[in-house]
């Protein structure tokens, strides 16, 4: 694997974080990718498909291995995205109050040479807190979560939300599965434990 690089698909600045514990040195690029879903589309294809478009989308000139990801966040059957905007967080976090949320997540690897894609889907499961208007006004203009899927970061303040969380990999919920990245690398014959 040597001979490869590792792209990461995404400008992302909480991917790019993640993936920079594994400790492998890679390069970013923008992926050319329509998110919009299609009709009657699961989260759970949705983000299948946008991770494995998104990690085929990019332009590669030497042997990569490309790595998209794509996470949807879903409120009583509905996906939900990034509020974008401190009223439509603070309406996404008034809704998710006292309820379990479940966050679907889409991993691909593009293998450049063999021109093949590997898929694969985690999800992690959020209980909420009961949250008052004034704990949900104070924790979206301290963290200003607004380019996040909903409307929190757990990495920071946004713990603060919830009774319990329930996933093999946090790291899932902030974006990108390591666990499950580590062995599809491992299976296009990278090992982030040998030197």
């Amino acid at each position: 694997m040597a001979n490869f690089q590792l792209v990461l698909a995404s400008t992302s600045k909480y991917r790019q974080q993640l993936i920079a514990k594994l400790s492998v040195p890679f390069i970013t690029a923008s992926p050319d990718c329509d998110e919009t879903p299609n009709e009657n589309e699961s989260p759970e294809c949705l983000v299948k498909r946008l991770a494995k478009t998104k990690a085929e989308s990019c332009t590669v000139t030497q042997p990569s291995l490309v790595i998209g990801s794509d996470q949807v966040c879903v409120i009583n059957g509905e996906i939900i995205g990034k509020p974008n905007n401190r009223q439509t967080a603070i309406e996404q976090l008034s809704r998710q109050s006292g309820k379990v949320i479940q966050f679907f997540t889409g991993l691909a690897i593009y293998n450049s040479t063999s021109k093949q894609s590997h898929v694969h889907l985690d999800t992690f499961c959020v209980h909420f807190r009961e949250l008052t208007q004034t704990q949900i006004e104070y924790y979206v203009d301290t963290e200003k979560p607004y380019d996040c899927a909903g409307s929190f970061k757990s990495e920071g303040l946004g713990i603060a939300l919830f009774k319990k969380l329930e996933g093999k990999d946090p790291n899932t919920l902030i974006g990108l599965p390591l666990i499950d990245l580590v062995d599809m690398l491992y299976k296009q014959g990278m090992d982030v434990l040998t030197p």
